[in-house]
């Protein structure tokens, strides 16, 4: 079984991924995230695999620690799932802030809901 990891390759770096991304088709909501996707934008000659952006705004998410926090377990729950998923650009979008709570529940809340949401994207 490969390696679960998360090289350059296959994440968003680009304005121009991110728009085209969060343009696609909104693939699944939660009480916290929008999962977006749309077919890969990338470059002839790389391969076709799956890549994430993160979209998780100060104004959800005001703290810095709590901001880290998110996109660690966001790229640990992608890293988990990216060898089933479907080739396309997946972005996690932030919609709503998170209810106060220790740092350890609202990780827990993200690593359940990320889950999901990529559970349900696999074929």
């Amino acid at each position: 079984m490969p390696r679960a990891t998360l090289p350059p390759e296959a994440r968003l770096h680009r304005p121009s991924e991110f728009a085209a991304a969060l343009k696609g088709r909104r693939l699944a909501r939660g009480a916290f995230f929008v999962l977006s996707g749309a077919p890969n934008s990338l470059l002839p000659g790389q391969p076709e695999q799956a890549r994430l952006g993160m979209v998780i705004a100060k104004r959800y998410a005001a703290r810095a620690t709590t901001r880290n926090a998110i996109k660690r377990v966001i790229r640990e729950s992608f890293r988990h799932h990216r060898q089933q998923l479907p080739a396309r650009d997946y972005v996690v979008r932030l919609h709503s802030k998170p209810a106060a709570a220790t740092l350890t529940e609202l990780k827990r809340q993200v690593r359940a809901e990320v889950d999901a949401h990529f559970s349900r994207v696999r074929p």
